[in-house]
């Protein structure tokens, strides 16, 4: 079986846990909950968070997805090093350099130091990813969603003066927390951007296509903006099948609620599932699977409810089955 899933953030990184117990890959190999057989996963990865910060290449979600299925992830942040110290970033703070709200921690400097000697000595971002993972050994192949610049920017009205402009998304999550007047999106060199190598052919050849319950806006979304890849979900033969980020009518992470409400979308497994909309008409979803506790009708689209709290991996390959099952490909 082979397949592929469009992730970002945290949650994304844990739903391909999940996948990776259902089908027996990585640390599970050996321990499939799902079907016996050879199977391949591969996981199209937000770039939309990458950004330059004291003179390092940082990519969020795909160090996030690098390090979980790696085994070096930090349990109780979610994000960065397992054991991680800061002292890089005190001292960086002793001599007042900017900016200066953003985490780098010791660890996770090494990650990014070997990523950015690598992109100036001419090597694209696919390539650097599939250096990187030979030492986390993932059990999934990692695919940025661009080698090129595509850059998440948030339209807000500045604390300083109140002036709108656009700020990178990171100031806007890490330094702001969303909780500034906020107008659109922007996501920077989308329009020059073409679909890192192997993205568009990971997601014709795959026996099922999963949008995992990542944040729909700046996550899926941000994948979404790369010129190829909404073409490519809508002409796959493979079933594509999306997991609602929202429980019981709340984002449970990732403040995905602040996100939907600057683009006019209702924080509701039904208005998100509108949202990405059917293949059938202008969309990417033949399936969607929402929490049991919700309800959703959208035409066009398979709608069932299962569980949706990924509590471990063992409960989301519980989720992944479910979506399998949807798909018709066990």
């Amino acid at each position: 079986m082979k397949v592929t899933v469009l992730v970002g953030g945290v949650g994304g990184a844990r739903f391909l846990l999940g996948v990776q117990q259902f089908l027996g890959l990585g640390q599970f190999a050996g321990a499939a909950t799902g079907p016996s057989g050879e199977h391949e996963l591969t996981a199209v990865i937000n770039v939309g968070d990458d950004a330059w910060m004291h003179g390092v290449r940082i990519c969020p979600d795909l160090d996030t997805c690098m390090y979980t299925l790696g085994g070096g992830i930090d349990p109780e942040r979610g994000w960065g090093h397992r054991n991680e110290t800061w002292h890089a970033k005190e001292e960086l703070a002793a001599y007042g350099v900017q900016p200066d709200w953003f985490g780098l921690g010791d660890r996770d400097l090494g990650t990014h130091l070997v990523r950015s000697q690598m992109l100036r000595a001419g090597y694209p971002l696919s390539q650097v990813t599939e250096a990187l993972c030979v030492r986390w050994a993932p059990g999934a192949r990692l695919l940025p969603a661009s080698d090129d610049r595509c850059e998440t920017h948030v339209v807000v009205d500045d604390p300083t003066d109140g002036a709108r402009r656009a700020i990178h998304f990171q100031e806007w999550w890490v330094r702001y927390r969303a909780r500034i007047p906020t107008h659109d999106f922007a996501f920077v060199g989308s329009e020059k951007a073409t679909a890192g190598p192997g993205v568009a052919d990971a997601i014709a050849g795959a026996d099922v296509v999963f949008i995992a319950p990542s944040n729909p806006v700046v996550s899926i979304g941000a994948i979404l903006a790369v010129p190829g890849i909404r073409g490519a979900l809508r002409s796959t033969p493979a079933p594509v099948i999306g997991y609602s980020p929202i429980v019981a009518g709340k984002a449970l992470r990732g403040m995905a609620d602040e996100c939907l409400s600057v683009i006019g979308v209702e924080t509701s497994s039904q208005a998100v599932g509108t949202h990405f909309g059917a293949r059938s008409a202008v969309g990417i979803l033949d399936g969607w699977l929402i929490d049991e506790g919700d309800e959703a009708a959208i035409d066009g689209i398979d709608v069932r409810a299962i569980p949706l709290l990924m509590t471990d991996p063992a409960a989301t390959a519980e989720m992944v089955r479910s979506g399998i099952a949807m798909a018709g490909v066990a």
